[in-house]
């Protein structure tokens, strides 16, 4: 009889996010993570930190670890264990020594309805909820803009939302882009990107502008990655410098959760 795979340890779970997980156990630390919300909150909000951190002080995280920090912790973190830490490590322990993070929230989401407590971002998850539910069954008509004018479609929309927009790409799992259309939203234009797969089976991408109070409120700067079930189908969505976006569709929500990694991967 085939055992369960063990959970994921903290260690396997850093390796996930740096893309440095055995192959052996790739896939059932995904699965562990698809099937616990709480677990994948802690990722995503990992990947927002990690993410963060590069755009802050990026030229720092390839630089050597200085030798009085390997003595420190050389002993304990060696071989792969550190290789695995180093960049991020490196950067981390640089940054708090010079005091340049010092006002910095590095906390992982709180638990809770993180929705209840922002209508505004409650109001745009439901949205984008709403126009998948319209547009993806639509035959004829599901997009205004097809996927063989994507870079016209692109800059099109960059142009209405005030902001360089860009195409994840899901192939790696099966999802090619159908095209998009422009939508209206409490505070401007709004974006919806439509992707599909071999079976027709469809999901979106929207994107927009969130309110200053919502994208600027203490729940909008904790939700780095979170699941929703607001509106007629489920979605996950996040939140990057005011802006906000949500994968939805009728997915299981383990292949949302997928879809939704890789296109915060790909946006972030």
């Amino acid at each position: 009889m085939n055992r369960p795979a063990p959970p994921p340890t903290e260690e396997e779970l850093h390796a996930w996010v740096d893309g440095q997980l055995a192959a052996d156990r790739h896939d059932a630390v995904e699965a562990a993570i698809a099937r616990d919300p709480a677990l994948a909150a802690k990722v995503a909000a990992w990947h927002s930190q990690r993410d963060a951190l590069r755009r802050l002080h990026g030229e720092l995280l390839d630089v050597p670890v200085p030798a009085p920090l390997m003595g420190a912790f050389g002993r304990t973190r060696q071989g792969s264990s550190w290789t695995r830490w180093g960049g991020l490590a490196a950067g981390l322990l640089v940054a708090f020594a010079a005091g340049w993070i010092g006002n910095a929230q590095w906390h992982a989401p709180r638990a809770g309805s993180q929705l209840a407590r922002a209508p505004a971002l409650r109001e745009f998850v439901h949205d984008a909820s709403v126009a998948h539910a319209v547009y993806a069954p639509e035959k004829r008509h599901p997009v205004e803009v097809a996927a063989s004018e994507q870079q016209h479609l692109v800059q099109w929309l960059s142009r209405r939302l005030d902001r360089p927009l860009k195409v994840p790409d899901l192939s790696s799992q099966g999802y090619t882009l159908v095209g998009g259309r422009l939508l209206p939203g409490e505070t401007g234009a709004r974006a919806q990107f439509m992707f599909e797969d071999a079976a027709g089976e469809r999901v979106t991408l929207y994107v927009g502008t969130l309110d200053a109070r919502a994208a600027g409120s203490p729940a909008a700067a904790e939700t780095a990655f979170r699941f929703a079930s607001e509106g007629p189908v489920p979605s996950f969505y996040w939140v990057d410098q005011g802006f906000g976006y949500a994968i939805a569709g009728k997915l299981p929500r383990d292949l949302l959760l997928k879809l939704a990694t890789l296109a915060y991967r790909d946006l972030s």
